[in-house]
């Protein structure tokens, strides 16, 4: 994705959309239900619904994560977004338990699906419309470093293999006369998704307790500090430890002791620092940096058992 594009496919335009989308998957999708009486439509038009609720809350929160930083909020506002992904992993699992209530007491009333074609027909384009704006979302998602981009996406594929699901199963049922795989497959997607929704609920605790950055941006923030040991002298002259990170929405945070010859003067040890921090913040984009200055023959001690307490 080019830069104007990014600027172009901001995650609150994307939100928006995906609130458009998700209106039209509605009626498109309670269309082929009403014409079918298929509660494998009904449980697809279920949980389009939930698309509509998790974005209109994910496009509230993205709205407040960029917020600048204020008073109450030194570190700004990013977190927010996790509060949207742990909220949809909820609607989604409501979604889930109501398309198994549902498809329960149908398992064991098979009534006869109506008008087979219209009802594909509207489930297949309702499909193609989350299909691909999930396809832009992902690319956003991983541009703009947004878990809310990243949740809604993962919920529009989901709803996409759900109607796949969903297509099969009343073919299946059309072709074969077993009405008993309508419930059935309604009871499958519903495995899926909630499935999905665990796996939101815990990618938003893990953000809420201050997870560190991805192996590969620790990899990345490790090799930027080893080029400016190797260019300063080595490890006798400069040394960075205690560097510990953690996510925050679109933010990252690194936060790391940086050793120098206790000759060196203020000024010096300064420009070294400022320049490691732009390094740091230029390899890894949204990363805020903060070191510490200490000569070489200061250790800083974090394992005390008070502080332990």
């Amino acid at each position: 994705m080019t830069p104007a594009h990014a600027r172009l496919l901001t995650p609150q335009r994307l939100l928006m959309a995906s609130v458009v989308v998700a209106l039209m998957t509605i009626a498109l999708k309670t269309g082929a239900w009403v014409i079918t009486d298929s509660v494998g439509l009904l449980s697809d038009a279920m949980e389009s619904l939930v698309n509509l609720a998790s974005a209109v809350f994910g496009l509230v929160m993205v709205t407040i994560a960029a917020r600048p930083a204020d008073e109450d909020h030194p570190y700004g506002h990013h977190k927010a977004e996790y509060f949207s992904s742990g909220f949809e992993g909820i609607l989604i699992i409501a979604a889930a338990l109501g398309i198994i209530w549902v498809a329960g007491h149908r398992l064991f009333d098979p009534q006869p699906i109506e008008q087979v074609g219209w009802g594909l027909a509207l489930s297949v384009v309702s499909s193609a419309l989350n299909g691909l704006l999930a396809w832009v979302m992902f690319r956003a998602a991983k541009e703009h470093r947004s878990i809310a981009l990243e949740a809604d996406a993962k919920h529009l594929v989901t709803d996409v293999w759900t109607s796949v699901g969903v297509v099969v199963g009343i073919a299946l049922v059309h072709f074969t006369g077993w009405l008993w795989l309508d419930p059935l497959v309604a009871m499958g997607v519903a495995a899926n998704i909630l499935k999905e929704g665990f796996h939101l609920m815990w990618r938003s605790s893990q953000g809420l307790m201050d997870e560190a950055l991805e192996p590969e941006v620790m990899r990345t923030i490790q090799q930027t500090l080893d080029h400016f040991v190797a260019t300063n002298g080595g490890a006798g002259t400069i040394r960075f430890d205690h560097v510990s990170t953690r996510k925050a929405g679109q933010r990252g945070f690194v936060d790391l002791h940086m050793h120098m010859p206790a000759s060196w003067s203020l000024g010096q040890a300064a420009a070294l620092r400022g320049g490691v921090e732009r390094a740091l913040m230029s390899a890894v984009p949204g990363l805020r940096a903060t070191i510490q200055l200490l000569p070489s023959d200061v250790e800083a001690h974090f394992d005390d058992e008070k502080d332990q307490k």
